[in-house]
């Protein structure tokens, strides 16, 4: 079947200026970009003429930096990112995933991304299928049934260590033996589709029973062996968390060794003190290419219970609370001593943001909904932020939601990062935290606040960050652009409207668990592979023409 799109303005995924162009579709590939404000005689007599009206055509959005590895099998239609334009999404993010994965090893994977990714257990543990052990396995799981978005999947160095090593993964490093078989497993996932290896350095992220995660654990000769599979491979880009050990020049002595990109999170900008953001920026730029930082265009703030401090995990006495089943942590913050000792060490990690915390949430205080901050009732009450917390979650069995701004407070630095071309727009984490935060809109969100509010990003930069760019980091060829022969994932927006609409909390996971969503405005059409799955902001029922997509795949 062939499609005309007609009337709109083009913007290719390039970065160069917009045109009045008719967009032929022909099946799931473009056939022909023809310049003209109306359909010609030949655009007439295809099988439908859609008349775009002045909208902007762009290539679907791409989301590098997702998490959805277990949401994906039971969500199919990849909500909220498919409500904002995202046509392909990526996911095997920082190290984790849920293959491979023995069946003996379930639960600790699952408490893993409970604890680490935010991810509720409830809705793990009632929606996960577990039909699989292998990756190989794991990937044709998610081919099993259609997708509504095109699904990209890095292997997590999390699950990798954990097969190879039981649950001696979070203890020591790894045997020449058992390296090798790591490196036979990144080597087959490639092979049947893989985008890529992904591992964590982050001291903040503590897994099952609080303890650091596997990838924390390895030799940087391990993560440089596996690495260097993807470079005798010829294909696959390197993910990573940034460690004290694995930051801006190793990364790039990775990308030399392997000749792969590397692309890894985050570099954020902390409010008060510029010189962090723009002296790494320096840092990346002195050390060579072929390395991509990922930044994120909107303020981190996550809506915390002290039921799942995880946002805390870099807090030694937090990392203690995860290592405790919940019902135990109430005893744990009750006590005086370990108040004492959290306040002194979240005031030494996280200068001042717990004072500036307010409540969001709330049965039990709805007079503090929205304010005053907890600094200012500390402050009243002769107390400590962190005891305030404590004080009013204890008082409502741990349910109280703290509104937190976590990172990324300065819209000026912000705008800096977006400016640097090599930096990759991303972590959205769009299946993850998804009872604190909801990043899935940051599409729809950088077209509103930072090309039309601000005027920081023309629109032709903005869709290149979220098209063009992203495909070329991960390889995703044949998508991203706008041309002949290429791809037919397209979204339609009117660049006045576009925006990310208000959060809301509904409840509709797996086990009747939680989560934040984020509608959108002014994306009036999508299509995936030349088919529609979004009209009028809408999901089209029944419309899930996503693919599995992979260097290794057709």
């Amino acid at each position: 079947m062939t499609t005309a799109l007609c009337g709109a303005w083009v913007i290719d995924g390039t970065g160069t200026d917009r045109r009045r162009a008719t967009v032929v579709v022909d099946g799931d590939a473009i056939v022909d970009v023809r310049p003209g404000d109306s359909p010609s005689h030949e655009d007439r007599a295809a099988d439908a003429v859609v008349d775009l009206d002045g909208l902007v055509l762009a290539p679907g959005f791409i989301d590098p930096h997702t998490h959805y590895d277990a949401q994906v099998l039971w969500d199919r239609d990849l909500t909220p990112s498919s409500w904002h334009g995202v046509t392909t999404v990526v996911m095997g993010n920082c190290g984790f995933g849920i293959a491979p994965t023995r069946p003996e090893h379930r639960s600790t994977i699952m408490q893993t991304l409970e604890n680490v990714e935010g991810m509720s257990l409830d809705a793990l543990e009632a929606g996960l299928p577990w039909s699989f052990e292998t990756y190989p396995e794991y990937l044709r799981a998610v081919a099993a049934e259609p997708t509504r978005l095109n699904v990209a999947s890095m292997i997590g160095h999390t699950p990798l260590r954990t097969w190879a090593m039981g649950e001696d993964a979070t203890e020591r490093e790894a045997t020449a033996s058992e390296l090798e078989e790591m490196r036979r497993l990144v080597a087959e996932a490639l092979d049947v589709g893989a985008v890529g290896f992904s591992t964590s350095r982050s001291e903040s992220h503590r897994g099952a029973h609080g303890l650091p995660v596997p990838s924390r654990a390895a030799s940087r000769d391990e993560i440089f062996q596996l690495a260097g599979v993807l470079g005798s491979r010829g294909r696959g880009t390197v993910q990573s968390a940034w460690g004290p050990d694995l930051f801006v020049e190793e990364f790039a002595e990775m990308a030399r060794e392997t000749g792969r990109p590397v692309t890894w999170a985050a570099l954020v900008a902390v409010k008060g003190h510029p010189e962090l953001a723009s002296s790494v920026a320096e840092r990346v730029e002195v050390a060579g290419p072929g390395v991509y930082p990922q930044i994120a265009c909107r303020p981190i703030v996550a809506q915390v219970t002290l039921a799942d401090p995880a946002p805390f995990a870099n807090v030694a006495a937090f990392g203690e609370a995860l290592a405790r089943p919940r019902s135990a942590r109430p005893d744990l913050y009750a006590d005086p001593l370990w108040q004492r000792r959290a306040a002194e060490e979240m005031e030494r990690l996280w200068t001042g943001k717990l004072a500036q915390a307010t409540v969001q949430e709330t049965r039990a205080h709805p007079d503090l909904r929205g304010g005053p901050t907890l600094g200012r009732m500390a402050e009243s009450r002769g107390v400590t932020p962190l005891q305030v917390m404590v004080e009013l979650a204890l008082a409502e069995d741990l349910a109280t939601r703290f509104r937190v701004v976590m990172a990324n407070d300065d819209d000026d630095q912000i705008a800096a990062l977006l400016n640097r071309d090599r930096f990759l727009l991303g972590l959205s984490d769009a299946g993850a935290h998804a009872t604190q935060l909801c990043d899935a809109n940051f599409s729809t969100y950088l077209l509103s606040h930072w090309v039309r509010d601000r005027g920081d990003l023309t629109l032709e930069h903005a869709v290149w960050r979220l098209t063009g760019h992203p495909a070329e980091v991960f390889g995703l060829h044949g998508r991203g652009r706008i041309a002949p022969g290429l791809a037919a994932d397209l979204v339609a927006f009117d660049p006045d409207t576009v925006e990310a609409g208000d959060l809301e909390r509904v409840w509709d996971f797996p086990g009747e668990s939680d989560r934040l969503i984020s509608r959108s405005r002014g994306i009036h059409r999508v299509w995936v592979g030349g088919r529609e799955i979004v009209r009028d902001g809408d999901l089209v029922e029944g419309s899930r023409p996503g693919r599995l997509l992979g260097p290794a795949l057709s």
